[in-house]
């Protein structure tokens, strides 16, 4: 991988895929599967170094963290807990000679089935698991342990599961301060921790508890508290630990790191969706992509796809059409499938879990389809070595 290449990090239902643009954002180019087609439910990407991570895994695979250090041209995997080809394996001589296993002691048996979500704050890599549990490994993603504190936090025997499970799928750090986290757990709500993860306050509170009243929806807020199903969740640039995150029921955004949470929402044209993304320069321009609802298909409203656009901190929106499908446009963007490069005019990506992505070079004005007919996406990220 050149040094000077932007390169568009999926993980898919089908293993990793890259996504090369080059230097100028153009003439995009395929490549995968990686990971030997495990489900790959997120990809991030090293731009001093050029290493690549892919975390993932499911009940077939057991849960481990991929590794490149080579831009995706060779692949090791840390492989976390077992899977049913183990226990398969272990009792088919055949079955294991044929796939090249050999018996290994795995640090996570029983605990979690998945890698869900990577993250790095400062040299320190973290993952997210499912059933929710926060890794980190200071090796560069050979060897993990667990942070107990969040396992043992005291609400957590009344975490619920989202549709998908009790998963950790948001890592936030402060670029500043990497002892400064933040996580998103669904259904569970916001985390966070001053101190690198050991011990975590629950920051879910409302900013204005009336916000409640009007809402009758099972995920909306209620109690004083931010529905707890957080879908996805961003720090915006600066100072100020502001935070922005699309619930199941509305958009949120905090002044004060997820102390307290003002309701956005008013302006779209549904209260769910899964992305959200945050300009990497300007913390109040911000981009989205709502869904008809939860149980109304989860496509976009109308069959007509657009990325929503904020200028104001989400005050308020701007639906971005151009270059999307209008018409019979059935896809769904899911959690982490948003993603964004740091260049002026910021990039904007996102993938479908009908197998395409899309890109805007002007911060949403515009958009292109630059890959088609790959398997469900999951996650989108974005590996920039300008």
């Amino acid at each position: 991988m050149a040094s000077n290449n932007l390169t568009i990090l999926l993980g898919t239902t089908k293993g990793a895929f890259l996504v090369n643009g080059g230097k100028d954002r153009s003439g995009w180019t395929v490549r995968g599967p990686f990971c030997e087609g495990w489900p790959i439910n997120h990809v991030i990407g090293d731009a001093a170094t050029g290493t690549i991570w892919a975390g993932g895994g499911g009940d077939w695979h057991g849960a481990g963290v991929w590794r490149s250090a080579d831009g995706g041209e060779t692949w090791e995997v840390a492989r976390l807990s077992k899977g049913q080809m183990d226990e398969l394996a272990a009792n088919d001589a055949d079955f294991a000679a044929m796939i090249g296993w050999t018996e290994e002691a795995l640090p996570f048996n029983g605990v979690f089935s998945q890698v869900w979500s990577l993250g790095r704050a400062g040299d320190t890599l973290l993952a997210g698991t499912k059933p929710a549990n926060l890794l980190a490994s200071k090796d560069g993603g050979r060897t993990w342990e667990r942070l107990e504190g969040l396992t043992n936090h005291p609400s957590s025997g009344s975490w619920s599961p989202g549709a998908a499970g009790l998963v950790l799928h948001t890592i936030l750090s402060d670029p500043a301060d990497p002892k400064k986290l933040w996580i998103g757990i669904s259904a569970a709500g916001v985390f966070a921790s001053e101190d690198g993860g050991q011990n975590w306050e629950r920051r879910n509170r409302l900013s204005n508890a009336e916000a409640c009243g009007h809402h009758d929806h099972p995920a909306a807020p209620r109690d004083g508290e931010t529905g707890h199903c957080v879908h996805n969740m961003m720090r915006a640039p600066g100072a100020d630990d502001i935070l922005y995150q699309q619930n199941h029921h509305g958009v949120w955004r905090s002044a004060n790191g997820g102390r307290s949470w003002d309701d956005i929402t008013l302006g779209l044209p549904s209260t769910f969706g899964f992305p959200i993304r945050v300009h990497p320069s300007d913390p109040d321009t911000l981009w989205t992509l709502p869904l008809n609802g939860d149980s109304a298909g989860r496509f976009p409203p109308g069959a007509a796809a657009a990325v929503w656009r904020s200028r104001d901190g989400g005050q308020s929106w701007q639906p971005m059409r151009e270059g999307l499908p209008q018409t019979g446009c059935y896809f769904t963007v899911l959690r982490q499938a948003m993603a964004g490069d740091a260049r002026d005019p910021a990039g904007v990506y996102f993938g479908t879990n009908s197998g395409s992505v899309f890109a805007s070079l002007d911060e949403g004005d515009t958009w292109d389809e630059v890959a088609r007919h790959l398997p469900t996406i999951l996650a989108v990220e974005v590996l920039d070595r300008a």
